[in-house]
């Protein structure tokens, strides 16, 4: 039943989306996995900075540890960010960087964000 309703939800969500088109035509999905704010957050940060710690993207994103993790995994399992973990002196460190897959995928969903708003303009 609650796949049902979600199968329901994101059927009415694409179709919201895809009536922002202009003169009726299906407008381009965003892309998803971008456009949730953490790992947007991840993204943005990293393309400004050669690399980032755990603890760096923390602070400057003010998230949560599993919040962070979480968002993270999720970029890294996608190939948009890479993590190299090590140790400095007995604590654990996790360096993170943007990888080309990420900076491409980071300027398509730039590019598609700013004709939406130019379109919205018109």
């Amino acid at each position: 039943m609650a796949a049902k309703q979600g199968a329901a939800r994101r059927l009415r969500e694409k179709k919201d989306f895809a009536a922002l088109g202009p003169k009726g035509t299906p407008a381009p999905q965003l892309d998803r996995l971008v456009h949730e704010r953490l790992r947007l957050g991840i993204l943005s940060a990293l393309s400004v900075n050669q690399a980032l710690t755990f603890n760096d993207l923390k602070k400057l994103l003010e998230t949560t540890d599993g919040n962070l993790s979480v968002h993270a995994r999720k970029l890294e399992e996608a190939g948009y960010i890479t993590c190299a973990k090590s140790f400095h002196g007995r604590m654990p460190r996790s360096d993170y960087r943007l990888m080309a897959t990420g900076r491409r995928a980071l300027d398509r969903y730039l590019d598609h964000m700013e004709a939406l708003i130019q379109a919205m303009r018109k």
